[in-house]
């Protein structure tokens, strides 16, 4: 586990004091990949780097398994960080190295033989897909390829905990979703515990197990994804929300109602496990009712999916009654009538 506790950093400024992050305390368990959102200066980045010290904390405590790291003089801390991978926005890749050997210098840097390095290398460059690359330079790659020697190179010590810090906020949509892919590949694969830091919700919603959302130096909401996704208590945490779950359904309500006035309108919403293909097949198979799909938004993430569907449903008064009486019945589902039947 990675105990985080009353963790801070102040900068001064101008003779002026600066919290950028402020008694941060966080438990992330063992194998996680947990998600760290905040926009920017929310005190994120510095976060991420108190973990390994590449900032020095004005206070607080890492820990990281039995071993504390704010506690580790400089010689320690050294072997420490080891353990502790980490991956940045703009790659830091050495420009004037191959792909092998930005993928090997640290462990030059930790003194391993020629031989164990080669060996090493090319397991790593199997394992990230960058097969035919070896020789390569950084300017001859995309960015895509860029970040995944930067995995590479974060994985050569064989790291226990993997830290991201703006990962994938260089890359365009699709290469952003095979470097999340992926990372949940290495996760499953290693065992590794990532900590992830993003200003983008879906990259949350994609990978993350649990997320903290921190706004000026501080951890205003935490949980599993799914629960903050479905329940957001902050404003700033709703904002993130509404990147992947953007609608218009309350504005275009009346219209709707206006063009569809038969039968009934219900929006189903969905959460968790259950899923709604799943729920409108079966509804098909065993009512006398036309159901239509007006307007939905679902979206996934590693606990399930959640969202809203709009539907009309058409047909006579019982087996409409009937319909509705087996979506209310079902588990995970919950049941809003729009407009009742005529």
């Amino acid at each position: 586990m990675i105990s985080i506790e009353g963790l801070s950093k102040v900068f001064s400024l101008n003779q002026k004091d600066i919290k950028a992050v402020d008694s941060l305390t966080l438990n992330i368990e063992d194998g996680d990949i947990y998600g760290v959102i905040g926009y920017s200066g929310a005190g994120k980045s510095t976060f991420v780097r108190l973990i390994n010290r590449l900032e020095e904390p004005t206070s607080g405590k890492v820990t990281i398994g039995d071993q504390v790291i704010t506690e580790l003089n400089k010689t320690d801390l050294r072997v420490a960080r080891q353990d502790i991978g980490m991956i940045f926005q703009h790659f830091n890749l050495l420009w004037s190295r191959t792909v092998e050997d930005n993928i090997g210098f640290p462990l030059e840097i930790a003194g391993v033989d020629k031989q164990e390095r080669k060996r090493r290398v090319n397991e790593l460059i199997g394992l990230v897909g960058l097969e035919g690359r070896e020789k390569s330079y950084p300017s001859q790659l995309s960015g895509g390829q860029k970040q995944r020697v930067g995995i590479a190179r974060a994985l050569a010590n064989s790291p226990k905990v993997l830290l991201c810090d703006e990962a994938t906020s260089a890359l365009d949509p699709e290469t952003t979703n095979q470097i999340l892919s992926l990372l949940q590949d290495i996760n499953e694969k290693l065992n590794l515990t990532i900590i992830l830091i993003t200003h983008e919700m879906h990259v949350i919603r994609k990978i993350c197990n649990r997320v903290a959302v921190m706004e000026e130096g501080k951890v205003v909401e935490e949980g599993q994804v799914l629960d903050v996704f479905t329940n957001p208590k902050q404003s700033v945490t709703r904002k993130f929300v509404e990147q992947v779950m953007s609608s218009n359904e309350d504005s275009d309500m009346s219209t709707i109602v206006e063009n569809y006035p038969d039968g009934v309108l219900y929006r189903i919403h969905f959460l968790g496990e259950t899923t709604n293909q799943t729920l409108i097949s079966q509804i098909a198979k065993q009512f006398s009712v036309d159901l239509n799909i007006i307007q939905g938004n679902i979206t996934q993430t590693q606990a399930g999916s959640y969202g809203a569907l709009v539907v009309q449903v058409t047909g006579n008064d019982s087996e409409i009654e009937r319909t509705r009486s087996f979506i209310e019945s079902q588990e995970s589902v919950e049941l809003e009538v729009i407009q009742h039947a005529k």
